[in-house]
């Protein structure tokens, strides 16, 4: 298991020890009966709920970019043609001088869940992590509908 992973399941085990401490918690306030610490039970019962939810969405999000990485690599369609630094990170000026041949892809075969998973690795390679994400949030969905 990659340290990314590792890290990624470390933090979420941290969290849901956390949640169930602070649900506990929002249970013995709603215990007392007193009107503040009802509603501030009541408050900290809606923070599990949402924080459970989060660590679902990024699960979900992760499971499903890496079958999908998996899965073009496994095509031989991985390989980005950006070259790497000895730390194993792309290089950002060959990630931004490739970038505009995956828009255009992308442009071009809007409903090709590769192509926005190639776009979103090149976000990712120039940096820009928000968009990344965005590009592959599409890709999964384009994959899924297929399925």
């Amino acid at each position: 298991m990659s340290g990314a992973k590792v890290g990624a399941v470390v933090m979420a085990v941290l969290l849901s020890v956390y949640v169930a401490l602070v649900g506990w918690r929002a249970v013995q306030f709603v215990a007392t009966g007193e009107p503040v610490a009802v509603a501030m039970g009541v408050a900290l019962i809606v923070l599990p709920i949402v924080a459970a939810w989060a660590i679902w969405r990024e699960l979900a999000f992760g499971i499903r970019s890496q079958r999908l990485v998996r899965r073009l690599e496994s095509e031989g369609a991985l390989d980005l043609g950006i070259p790497v630094r000895p730390s194993g990170r792309p290089e950002r000026a060959a990630a931004d001088a490739a970038f505009p041949g995956f828009r255009a892809a992308v442009e071009s075969e809007p409903d090709s869940w590769r192509a926005w998973l190639r776009l979103g690795l090149a976000y990712d390679a120039a940096g820009d992590r928000r968009r990344a994400r965005r590009a592959v949030r599409r890709a999964i969905e384009l994959e899924r509908a297929r399925d």
